[in-house]
């Protein structure tokens, strides 16, 4: 039977015909901007690719042709004429440190370089020397120390390497991944970690043959000095947090999520916000540490609390602050020399020698999960329950496991609720494993750098994993075949800010070519992301992740103005050349953020 519409039913058809009910009139304003052409990479359900799009107070008004824009196209329209350049939406990095990676372009920094011993000791020796006015008690902080590539390969460090140093000054020397920190004899004995000393939990002491302390703390054992270096002042958190912002709108980043956020980080960030110069959307994680899970309800509670006093709501053309994520790390990292990851199966030793080399089934799993599994249980539905998206640090495939368990519980306490757990890492995961994330609507979020040959994933790992599990690490394209959510988080500053870097690396398994002849070729048997699949990670699926994706990921009708316009094609150039892309404009809400001095249109 034949309905004629009535003007209600009309307008609801109107407003559906677009995402976010923004369909646009005959004879409609015009538009702020048209951007025409181009190649427009949209990142929505069919994955178009357009020549033109307008945009008008901040919401994209059109995406077509160049014909259709120009019915946008007023006296005042900003009209850009990309001459045959890509845009698509801005990047969304959906696991990074934001405050912490600001702030480290303020500290003594290693830079992620590969250096042998002496190097290590002579830029450090140069940070004290810079800073000689601090002697003889000032804390010295060394950050950006790539461990896993101190050269030779396996070279140990320990406090000796520090103690050695011209100064009576305690220094401490934070590993780039995050889990390792390097004190001198002065910081352990301020720290009061001696022999006798009780590894933490969620930490481990290293210790010697004789039972001392060596200097390498993991985790929670070196959270001690989190109390004991000064606080950086509000001040300082402003700047590093602009400082992050600046190199974010650089490199495309349109929204994050600082994925271990302290109080410090909100406070900073909404400082900027407030003074009306925030250029990325920003959602915070707050930790809940395992030494809550005896008050799993006082942890979720002050998570809340961060939401009541934080959170300004969804979306809006102006980039504002979310909160509704919680931090869980459950183990380590699987790279030596920590072997923190929750293994299922060990870790293998060599018990020959190192030129004659036997490995073999070892005696350590790594740590427990640093979350007993009823522990997990209880967080991660009392997480559900005040709609916050549990964000769990899993490097291990035992860790994996026991998340997606806890996932499970979850799904099964709270039936159709729409909570979105994320598994950040997934370095190793059973195969097993592989098609539980789809089952359990689990997201997993890789820093796809990791994904290449490199001293972390040769020589750390090869032999201690064993040939059948070091073919499988770094699993993005098996996680993807087995029907994963794969969304993309670059984890700075574990790594350097190089976001193109890791979306190549997610499609080619490669490194750079300069890294040398050890490391050329592909990592593994896993056959890496299609290039849809590696855009559509660090765009629409991030915002999926966030719970924006109402908003923002896709270039649609109705969304909000999140674009970045690229020198290049990502989806046509060849694969290694992605990594040379250059973000020649970065736009948020419509507003131009970021602006390449070489980009004339």
């Amino acid at each position: 039977m034949h309905r004629t519409p009535t003007p209600l039913t009309g307008l609801l058809l109107l407003l559906f015909a677009f995402p976010g009910g923004a369909a646009e009139p005959p004879g409609a304003a015009p538009a702020d901007a048209v951007y025409r052409n181009g190649r427009i990479f949209t990142a929505n359900a069919r994955n178009d690719v357009r020549s033109a799009i307008a945009i008008r107070a901040g919401r994209i008004v059109f995406v077509g042709d160049d014909r259709g824009a120009a019915r946008y196209q007023g006296p005042k329209t900003r009209v850009v004429d990309l001459r045959g350049r890509t845009a698509m939406p801005g990047l969304i990095d959906g696991h990074m440190h934001p405050l912490e990676g600001g702030a480290l372009l303020l500290k003594c920094s290693l830079k992620y370089e590969a250096m042998t011993v002496p190097e290590f000791q002579t830029r450090i020796q140069a940070c004290l020397d810079a800073t000689a006015d601090r002697e003889p008690d000032g804390w010295l902080e060394v950050v950006a120390w790539f461990q896993q590539n101190m050269q030779p390969a396996g070279v140990a460090t320990s406090r000796a390497t520090l103690d050695v140093l011209k100064t009576s000054r305690p220094i401490i020397v934070r590993s780039s991944f995050g889990h390792t920190v390097l004190a001198n004899s002065r910081a352990l004995a301020l720290a009061h970690i001696t022999r006798a000393s009780v590894d933490p939990l969620g930490g481990q002491i290293a210790r010697d043959a004789s039972g001392e302390p060596t200097g390498i703390l993991e985790d929670a054992a070196f959270e001690v000095y989190d109390k004991l270096l000064p606080k950086p002042t509000p001040e300082q958190d402003v700047a590093a947090a602009r400082a992050a912002l600046a190199a974010l709108a650089q490199q495309g980043v349109t929204s994050f999520l600082d994925a271990a956020a302290p109080a410090e980080s909100m406070a900073a960030f909404s400082a900027v916000e407030r003074a009306g110069d925030l250029t990325a959307r920003a959602h915070f994680a707050p930790v809940i540490a395992p030494t809550e899970a005896g008050d799993l309800a006082g942890a979720v509670a002050r998570v809340v609390a961060f939401r009541s006093r934080y959170d300004q709501g969804p979306p809006v053309v102006a980039p504002r602050l979310t909160v509704r994520n919680a931090k869980l790390f459950l183990d380590g990292v699987i790279a030596g020399p920590s072997f923190t990851g929750a293994m299922l199966e060990p870790y293998r030793v060599n018990t020959g020698s190192e030129s004659a080399p036997n490995w073999k089934s070892g005696p350590s799993r790594g740590p427990d999960v640093y979350f007993p599994a009823p522990a997990l249980r209880e967080a991660l539905i009392g997480l559900g329950r005040a709609g916050i998206d549990p964000h769990m640090h899993v490097d291990g495939d035992r860790a994996v496991h026991e998340a997606l368990d806890g996932v499970a519980a979850l799904r099964k306490a709270l039936p159709g609720r729409d909570i979105r757990p994320a598994l950040a890492h997934d370095e190793i995961v059973a195969p097993a494993d592989y098609p539980r994330y789809k089952a359990l609507g689990a997201i997993a979020v890789l820093s796809l750098q990791w994904g290449k040959p490199a001293s972390d994933t040769v020589d750390g790992l090869r032999d201690p994993l064993g040939p059948e599990r070091a073919r499988i690490l770094e699993p993005s394209g098996l996680l993807a075949a087995a029907g994963a959510a794969i969304a993309f988080g670059s984890d700075w500053p574990v790594d350097p800010l190089d976001e193109w870097f890791a979306l190549k690396v997610g499609v080619t398994r490669t490194n750079a070519p300069d890294a040398g002849s050890k490391y050329a070729g592909r990592l593994g048997a896993d056959p890496g992301l299609t290039r849809v699949q590696v855009l559509r990670a660090a765009t629409i699926e991030a915002a999926r992740e966030l719970h924006a994706d109402r908003a923002i990921g896709s270039l649609e009708p109705g969304k909000l103005a999140d674009l970045i316009v690229l020198d290049r094609d990502p989806l046509t150039i060849p694969a290694e050349d992605i990594a040379a892309i250059k973000v020649l404009e970065t736009v948020v809400g419509g507003r131009v953020v970021y602006h390449a001095p070489v980009f004339d249109h």
